[in-house]
């Protein structure tokens, strides 16, 4: 009995009258029949489904399409796209398009006009919304759990915010050189002169700047290369030496490291921390997963465990997540609790939209169009990670090139930096000959060579210059670390 008497009330509140301004829409409409420069103030935001009354939608539309056309709106003009016998507000259309211009707001306060209508429409969104959510927590279909129903409305609502905005448009030049002035400052002041965030790599950093504010930045390698080492190091490196100040209007802004957010689509959270706590103890993880430690190994653990906790890297861990429900979860991260940096690993376990389900390159192209769109809207690096085809296999030089990512052409097109991870000693190693052999010796002097390094490469930087980073590698521990002094090799650039 309560559940029906809670519906009659909702649907009573619902009957109410939504919110709008005719008189603005009158104005504005006025206006723009008047001047019609009035249109472009506007036109940026303002769109004919934000008017209220359906006859305001179609002078709107009708204004628009003779202005871009080069042609004057007018009521005079006007009229003749309107059926002789049409009526608007029980008078001619023609009366009723003069009766606009003669009420018409100046063009000093039309953008003011335009800003109510759209915010009124806004309203009307959100109450739409409301109700639909409403009405399908009352009746929800058996295949629609609540987390869908959730992600269903965070899409709805984060769409709603970001379509039509009015704070986009051209931005003034001088605003960017002041941007730019503010950025170089930052990267003289901050530790190691970085323009970017620093990975915790020392020559990454010497040849990337550091990772760069709205950049995707592609990981790419074939299986047991280190690729999700190699991000989880340098994630973990940020959320580390994370520090922020307070700001006047008391928010906090980031002066070193970051806030993380990882979407680790292929481990769990706790394999990914079983990893970070070997790389940083120096226990290998087979080890902390068998139990198979001495007190000195588990007072470590526990000491790590204690400082790890309040590091913020912040992880998801939700398996063939989509890019529209990963877009909204990193938006909601942001606004909760700050956002410098995140990790996707990986691309191809992300799904796209079902209008593109069963096309798998219209659906990368969705996706990694939907990461750099997110890399630019919250102002963040985003690495994300890719496997390559298995062509790599089949050559002698097994070092991956650009042809080698799967489904490479709107990955290579949409990241602004595409790393390849290579590590010649996993290839040595399913070489070796019989022991005792001249080939032996030859063999064993050439893996003594490569033991223990990797090859960071920067295939593509559209910022910087592209060539090779030497590193180290620790299996054992999932850790990627500087060469000592002794054994770093000369800066390699590619042709």
């Amino acid at each position: 009995m309560n559940g029906k008497v809670q519906k009659l009330e909702t649907a009573s509140e619902t009957a109410r009258v939504v919110p709008h301004n005719s008189e603005a829409e009158r104005q504005l409409l006025g206006a723009i029949l008047v001047n019609n420069e009035t249109y472009y103030r506007v036109s940026e935001f303002l769109e004919p489904q934000h008017f209220f009354l359906a006859p305001h939608r179609d002078i709107y539309e009708k204004c628009g399409a003779l202005i871009r056309a080069g042609k004057i709106a007018s009521p005079i003009t006007l009229k003749t796209f309107f059926p002789a016998d049409e009526k608007i507000a029980d008078m001619p259309a023609a009366q009723y398009l003069l009766r606009l211009a003669a009420d018409a707001a100046s063009v000093i306060s039309a953008e003011d006009y335009g800003q109510t209508i759209y915010d009124l429409a806004v309203r009307r969104n959100l109450i739409r919304i409301g109700e639909d959510m409403v009405n399908l927590a009352y009746d929800a279909p058996i295949d629609k759990g609540p987390n869908a129903q959730i992600d269903e409305a965070e899409r709805r609502l984060f769409e709603l915010a970001e379509t039509g905005r009015s704070d986009g448009g051209f931005q003034d030049f001088g605003t960017a050189l002041t941007e730019t002035i503010e950025m170089a400052a930052a990267a003289f002041n901050r530790e190691g002169s970085l323009s970017g965030i620093s990975t915790g790599l020392r020559d990454l950093d010497k040849l990337m700047g550091g990772l760069q504010s709205s950049d995707l930045i592609v990981l790419a390698g074939r299986p047991a290369m280190g690729k999700t080492s190699l991000a989880t190091n340098i994630a973990y490196n940020i959320a580390q030496s994370y520090a922020a100040e307070e700001q006047p209007d008391g928010s906090r802004k980031t002066v070193n490291g970051g806030v993380v957010g990882f979407f680790s689509l292929e481990m769990s959270a706790e394999q990914l921390a079983t990893r970070i706590i070997s790389e940083q103890t120096e226990i290998s993880s087979s080890k902390i997963r068998r139990g198979d430690i001495n007190e000195a190994d588990f007072e470590k653990l526990v000491a790590a465990t204690q400082h790890m906790q309040h590091v913020p890297l912040h992880v998801d861990q939700t398996g063939g997540i989509s890019i529209a429900s990963l877009v909204s979860k990193a938006r909601r991260l942001k606004r909760q609790k700050g956002l410098d940096m995140i990790v996707v690993d990986y691309i191809q376990l992300i799904t796209g939209s079902s209008k593109n389900s069963g096309n798998r390159v219209q659906e990368i192209t969705e996706i990694t169009t939907g990461l750099k769109a997110l890399a630019k809207e919250l102002q963040v690096p985003i690495i994300a990670l890719s496997q390559l085809s298995r062509q790599v296999e089949s050559r002698d030089d097994k070092r991956p090139q650009m042809s080698d990512l799967r489904e490479s052409g709107s990955i290579e097109q949409d990241a602004d930096v595409i790393l390849f991870v290579y590590r010649e000693e996993y290839y040595m190693g399913k070489k070796e000959p019989p022991e005792g052999t001249p080939e032996y010796e030859a063999w064993s002097a050439e893996m003594e060579r490569v033991r223990g390094k990797a090859e960071v490469i920067i295939a593509k930087q559209r910022h910087g210059p592209t060539g090779i980073v030497d590193l180290q590698f620790q299996g054992e521990y999932t850790r990627f670390s500087d060469l000592a002094d002794g054994e770093h090799m000369p800066e390699r650039m590619m042709e």
